[in-house]
């Protein structure tokens, strides 16, 4: 089973970028879909963005459309998530998910897979 392991977080300005990376460990990353969950406090881990096995489809929730970018290395065994233009509503506790299929409704419920999440502060 592959074991996830996020890094990347970290405190920024309003408007500014970040890159989370996701490296995947004891299983073969390119068997597995990749996505990233938000949580902040009281609330459920929340979908952020999805990527298929190869890299070639991606979905994201629509507060990040056109700021936030996935993607995978799997030579690297690494995942990323680009966030640009960062807003305070950003802010939360960034969490790796892995499973074996795509598509779907993305909850976190479907994926078996989890890292140990990375803390992003954006100030405002």
């Amino acid at each position: 089973q592959v074991q996830l392991v996020e890094s990347g977080g970290g405190l920024v300005q309003a408007g500014g970028s970040l890159r989370l990376s996701c490296a995947a460990s004891g299983g073969t990353f390119s068997g597995y879909v990749m996505a990233w969950f938000r949580q902040t406090p009281g609330k459920e881990r929340g979908f952020v963005a999805t990527i298929d096995r190869g890299g070639a489809s991606t979905s994201y929730t629509d507060s990040v459309k056109g700021r936030f970018t996935i993607s995978r290395d799997n030579a690297k065994n690494t995942g990323y998530l680009q966030m640009n233009s960062l807003k305070p509503e950003d802010a939360g506790v960034y969490y790796c998910a892995a499973r074996t299929y795509y598509g779907g409704r993305n909850l976190e419920t479907d994926y078996s897979r989890w890292g140990q999440g990375t803390q992003v502060t954006v100030s405002s």
